[in-house]
């Protein structure tokens, strides 16, 4: 499957709630402004007209003594959040955002609710929700771990708008083989070296007895699970142009490219670059079980990627 069978990227998130409320938040200000009037001191001519528009859209004021006390309360939550929404915004949507590991498939490298920060700017600046490039900075290289908007070719409905977490391992024009637990890329056997059995905990409890590798996939090596007695999905392919192909670490435990096809460049989203936390805090704060599950809750983890 390629982008020509996928969903569109757009989805309702968080970064697309924070530019409804930022754009919500400066109509309704501009409205009240042109409308009804702020302050006298609009009409004080202080600064040239585009640094006083500029810092309008900054801080929805034209300057630093403008005050909102006299004004509906909607246009004072609105003047009061709109900077840190915004900023919030500004940040999530160039630099960097949280995700957080929904499951086991990027065991041993990351467990199940982990906390992970996303570099966004590494492979070039996107524009928000449609995560078309404005230029190119970088590209994903073999052995990145990236987040990506699942292109979603089934329709299915639970993975509409949904994020994934994968290793890249094959970049476009690469013919990739993995049969019997072994992968090649373009006839390059990769090599393996044995750690030991692994032994699980929390929600990877049930990988206990897996067989624990190192990949070493060109200079990037990173820790793989196979399962003790049977093999995972084999592929033999070529990637498009434009592609990549993506697997999980946790090699019997992945959806990816073997079984749904490849990730479209525009529906990547970044790279996978630091741990930050780690804990089960889902549902957690209203659940009867809130205190126990909080208990997961460390920082102990905190580290950059390989």
């Amino acid at each position: 499957m390629t982008i020509k069978n996928a969903e569109p990227f757009f989805a309702w998130d968080v970064s697309a709630f924070l530019a409804l409320f930022v754009v919500s938040a400066f109509v309704i200000v501009l409205l009240d402004y042109f409308f009804v009037g702020v302050t006298q001191t609009n009409l004080q001519p202080k600064k040239n007209l585009f640094s006083r528009w500029l810092y309008f859209v900054c801080f929805l004021k034209f300057n630093k003594s403008e005050k909102y006390a006299n004004r509906p309360k909607i246009v004072q939550l609105a003047a009061d959040l709109y900077p840190v929404l915004l900023l919030v915004f500004l940040f999530r949507s160039f630099i960097a955002e949280p995700f957080r590991i929904p499951s086991n498939s990027m065991m041993p490298t990351f467990l199940t609710y982990d906390f992970l920060l996303v570099d966004k700017i590494s492979y070039g600046l996107h524009l928000p929700f449609s995560n078309t490039e404005l230029f190119n900075i970088g590209d994903p290289q073999r052995g990145d771990v990236v987040v990506f908007r699942y292109p979603n070719y089934e329709r299915q409905k639970p993975y509409e708008g949904a994020d994934f977490i994968k290793r890249v391992i094959g970049l476009p024009g690469d013919r990739i083989e993995y049969m019997n637990d072994a992968l090649t890329v373009n006839g390059k056997t990769v090599e393996y070296q044995r750690i030991g059995t692994y032994v699980g905990f929390e929600k990877g409890i049930k990988m206990t007895g897996h067989r624990h590798y190192r990949e070493l996939l060109d200079d990037r090596p990173h820790d793989i699970l196979l399962h003790p007695y049977m093999n995972s999905r084999g592929v033999s392919l070529v990637v498009p142009e434009g592609h990549y192909f993506v697997m999980g670490d946790n090699r019997n435990h992945s959806s990816d490219s073997r079984f749904w096809g490849f990730v479209p460049e525009e529906y990547i989203v970044g790279r996978a670059f630091y741990i930050w936390a780690h804990g089960d805090t889902g549902g957690a704060l209203f659940g009867p079980n809130r205190w126990e599950s909080l208990k997961t809750f460390t920082f102990s983890r905190n580290g950059l990627i390989d």
